[in-house]
């Protein structure tokens, strides 16, 4: 009698962790089914049938990212000076992708042929821009920075985005200090010249 195949959702959120941490261990080049697929347990069939195809589990890969990111953001405190708080949300920008260079890849840059986000992907995204252009709403509404929210937003989180993969690539600096300082100059430059 043939085996009952069980694609569970347990079994799908196991393939989907150890294609995040394969990621993370291997890189770009070393997300491939077979090595998820042995890693987690499973056969390269199950994670088809689980996925689609590669571009199927790099997609939920995407997805991940956010989800994570998003958990990351919620939890900062709000304060009375929302300057202070749009600070903070690029620092801890900042150690998402610190901590998960890849997976910020992945979310960020696209590095796989086999998948580019459509137009439905970006929605599914839609809560962690909303976080962002929420707390530059804030400096907006306050009179700290002036121009378009969203317009800002853009320019922020590519800004963010830009000095972390400098950093994960080793070229922002050699020290912490001097790391630390070209973020603070960048931010503080920036927000002072959206000044009102």
């Amino acid at each position: 009698m043939p085996r009952v195949k069980q694609r569970t959702p347990e079994l799908r959120d196991r393939v989907l962790q150890t294609a995040v941490a394969t990621l993370a261990e291997a890189g770009v080049t070393g997300l491939t089914a077979r090595r998820v697929a042995q890693a987690a347990e499973t056969s390269v069939p199950a994670v088809y049938e689980l996925f689609g195809d590669k571009g199927g589990l790099v997609r939920a890969v995407y997805f991940e990212g956010f989800r994570r990111l998003r958990r990351h953001i919620d939890a900062l405190p709000t304060t009375d000076d929302p300057r202070t708080d749009l600070i903070a949300l690029m620092a801890n920008l900042r150690v998402f992708v610190r901590e998960n260079p890849v997976l910020g890849e992945v979310m960020f840059a696209r590095p796989f042929v086999d998948f580019d986000p459509g137009e439905e992907d970006l929605a599914a995204t839609r809560s962690v821009r909303e976080f962002i252009v929420g707390r530059v709403r804030r400096c907006v509404t306050a009179g700290q920075i002036a121009g378009n929210e969203t317009d800002i937003a853009h320019v922020l989180l590519a800004l963010a985005q830009g000095l972390a993969r400098q950093e994960t690539a080793g070229w922002l600096g050699s020290t912490r200090a001097s790391i630390d300082r070209r973020w603070h100059l960048a931010f503080r430059a920036t927000l002072d010249g959206l000044g009102p």
